[in-house]
């Protein structure tokens, strides 16, 4: 275990693409130079990394990941495709660097493992970018169901219903098991891991997968239903042929139901809570959020990112946390392509699933 930096975190962004540029350097700006500042931007095109590198007033720049990790930074951000994310992810790890994955993880829970295998306790790890886990209306909703304020979580539903045209998927890599997962991975994750954070372990799964109108090679609509540890029934939605397109998840506990609609981020206002006949007004008036508002942007969870690995402690969305919904969208797939239910912990090495998202099955 190696000691812990010290602010500000000197940082390198591979990848200069649009999500580095609209997201990722606005969110460390607005973070502080006090306490990270990107240092180098690895990007193989050398018109936008130029480019990039000029805006931002990046000082190095280069084509290379490993001349980049040779310069010993304290913190990689990884702003590139799916594919490649296990080899960049062990290559930081195998330097000694704490980094920073955009989602999907991984395109199997096998790439996952390895890529994962190495994290250090005390440093360095391999989070993943769920953002969606982290605004403080999640936090909120978080703490109330956890304490069982809102008593027990009875049935839940989660809703990805977006809208992605031809020329969306006229890059090679989107639309595939082998390029960005399909539209699951790439688009239902986020509401998946927050629905895996707000009600905890699942236990089984049934699902059916269907290519009701984009040609491409994975499924564009998706539905499911999930049996989780506690008994909580859900049902999953996902499609990204929705012209009406929305977020949407709601959770029916014992004392209320929990809703939350939004589209690619969310406020407090955007939750609601609605009581159950005969709770007391003044008992649903405890369950108002008093946090201070903070969108569900990457802002948040790169704040709580730099402040651990200044500590030297593991963030979350990182290891077996940040693998919870790749499990789950893997055994999804899994039962949509074989017809059975699959447990939860039971796709593991030697299983075709384990190896590739499809299991190696076309449809």
């Amino acid at each position: 275990m190696s000691p812990s930096p010290a602010a500000p975190l000197r940082t390198v962004l591979v990848g200069a693409g649009g999500i580095a540029d609209a997201v990722h350097m606005p969110s460390i700006r607005e973070i502080g130079d006090e306490l990270i500042v990107v240092d180098t931007v690895v990007e193989i095109d050398d018109d936008r990394r130029t480019a990039f590198a000029e805006k931002w007033g990046v000082p190095h720049r280069t084509s290379s990941l490993d001349d980049a990790l040779a310069r010993h930074p304290d913190l990689v951000i990884l702003c590139t495709p799916p594919s490649l994310h296990r080899d960049q992810v062990m290559a930081c790890l195998d330097a000694g660097v704490t980094v920073w994955c955009e989602k999907p993880p991984a395109l199997s829970l096998a790439d996952y493992d390895a890529m994962t295998a190495g994290e250090r306790d005390g440093g360095p790890w391999a989070p993943i970018v769920f953002q969606q886990r982290y605004g403080s209306g999640a936090e909120h909703a978080r703490t109330l169901l956890t304490s069982g304020a809102l008593g027990r979580p009875l049935i839940a539903h989660c809703q990805t219903t977006w809208f992605r045209d031809e020329d969306y998927f006229a890059a090679p890599w989107r639309g595939s098991f082998s390029g960005d997962g399909g539209p699951i991975m790439a688009l239902g994750i986020h509401q998946i891991d927050l629905l895996l954070t707000l009600l905890g372990d699942w236990e089984q799964i049934s699902a059916q997968i269907a290519r009701r109108s984009r040609d491409i090679e994975t499924d564009d609509v998706a539905t499911a239903w999930v049996r989780f540890a506690d008994g909580t029934l859900v049902t999953i939605a996902n499609s990204a042929v929705s012209p009406a397109q929305e977020s949407h998840l709601r959770i029916d506990a014992e004392k209320a139901t929990v809703e939350l609609t939004h589209l690619y981020g969310y406020d407090n206002d955007d939750w609601r809570y609605t009581p159950a006949p005969g709770v007391p007004e003044t008992e649903a008036a405890t369950w108002r959020n008093g946090l201070p508002n903070e969108r569900s942007t990457h802002t948040p969870q790169l704040r709580t990112l730099v402040a651990d690995v200044l500590a030297g402690r593991r963030p979350q969305a990182s290891g077996d946390d940040g693998r919870k919904a790749l499990e789950l969208v893997t055994a999804l797939y899994k039962s949509a392509l074989t017809g059975q239910i699959i447990r939860r912990g039971s796709i593991g090495d030697g299983d075709p699933f384990y190896a590739a998202l499809n299991g190696g099955i076309s449809f």
